[in-house]
């Protein structure tokens, strides 16, 4: 089952990781997940594009490294990037150097490939270890969320994602799509009009 928003109490423990950000500021944060991938990341850099919507880009660095171009044309419509680990390691499986490495690798990926330098770091799945989050907010804020989409989870009806992305999105939301092969089918179905809500609502989007 997708938990679509974290408890405030959960959020309570880890009070380090960003989990909302600005209310007040009637903006919503859009992220998106795991990219670049062709054919899926441009289709979302066009829907924004259409809207003048901004959002963040938690990339796998292994992404970046097949496909630079398209991490270019994410900076060049003025998004941001964050760093996703390089290979979307779960840290809950993976030895903590193994893991400080992967994301040093996808640091270095991004300053390469792209002369960016990113504070941002997303856990792959959202899980951490406590020692690894300790180490990793020396250097990166680590960014969490507050809305989950589930767009990545194919037993459930573009509807009913849509519905509970609506749903549970509000003032400071930061909210979670992926830009990956296994959302290539839904996002047509489910971002344009959850952009279209957005506006309706009169949001603003920010990056983080």
């Amino acid at each position: 089952m997708i938990l679509h928003t974290v408890p405030v109490l959960f959020q309570w423990f880890f009070p380090k990781r960003l989990w909302a950000k600005g209310a007040g500021e009637n903006t919503v944060y859009l992220t998106f997940d795991d990219g670049p991938v062709p054919g899926v990341t441009d289709y979302v850099l066009g829907e924004l594009a259409k809207r003048n919507q901004k959002a963040t880009f938690f990339v796998v660095g292994d992404n970046v490294r097949k496909n630079p171009e398209l991490a270019h044309e994410i900076l060049s419509e003025g998004h941001k990037l964050g760093n996703h680990t390089f290979n979307h390691l779960n840290g809950w499986k993976t030895e903590n150097s193994a893991y400080f490495k992967n994301i040093e690798r996808c640091d270095q990926a991004l300053g390469d490939l792209l002369g960016l330098k990113t504070k941002l770091f997303r856990p792959p799945y959202g899980l951490i270890k406590s020692s690894q989050a300790v180490e990793v907010s020396k250097l990166h804020q680590i960014v969490m969320w507050s809305m989950l989409s589930g767009d990545y989870d194919q037993s459930m009806k573009p509807e009913g994602i849509l519905k509970n992305a609506k749903k549970y999105t509000s003032d400071g939301t930061i909210a979670v799509f992926h830009d990956q092969l296994k959302t290539k089918e839904v996002i047509p179905k489910i971002l344009p009009p959850y952009l279209d809500y957005i506006q309706h609502m009169g949001w603003k989007t920010g990056v983080l």
